[in-house]
């Protein structure tokens, strides 16, 4: 039961930094595309250093759930079982995890570049690279139903 409990948290709190990780670039076009009006930028600048903030507490709480789901049976073996094993799914599933959380790192550098008065790529551009994520999770999905190596 307490496996479950950890997964179950472990979803909750994972989807929640997906949410941040989709939001956040969408600021950054509403910002793009603000233009030469200072009151709604500096909302949208507000609401995105809040975002950003909140989604790096909520990938925290997610990892450490992670953790405990990937390497908790090395603490306690009782309550945690061995879920990886030999397999080596995890390692790209992993991979892809890094790769999100380095593309939020980098939106938080765009709005923080942002605040400074620095210019923003387009509107357009930035909504291109708004999907990059959805590609990223498509994948850690896929490992983590699949399990395929």
């Amino acid at each position: 039961m307490t496996y479950l409990w950890i997964k179950s948290l472990h979803v909750v709190f994972v989807m929640a930094w997906i949410a941040a990780v989709f939001y956040l670039p969408r600021i950054l076009v509403n910002i793009a595309e603000a233009g030469d009006e200072p009151a709604v930028k500096a909302r949208l600048c507000l609401m995105g250093r809040r975002l950003y903030r909140f989604g790096h507490n909520l990938f925290g709480i997610a990892f450490l759930f992670g953790l405990a789901l990937w390497q908790g049976w090395r603490v306690f073996p009782q309550a945690l079982p061995n879920v990886v094993g030999p397999l080596h799914w995890i390692d790209a599933k992993l991979t892809l995890v890094v790769l999100l959380l380095v593309y939020f790192v980098w939106t938080g550098r765009l709005l923080k570049r942002s605040e400074q008065g620095g210019a923003l790529p387009s509107a357009r551009t930035l909504r291109l690279l708004n999907e990059l994520p959805i590609l990223l999770l498509l994948g850690v999905v896929f490992f983590v139903i699949a399990k395929p190596f």
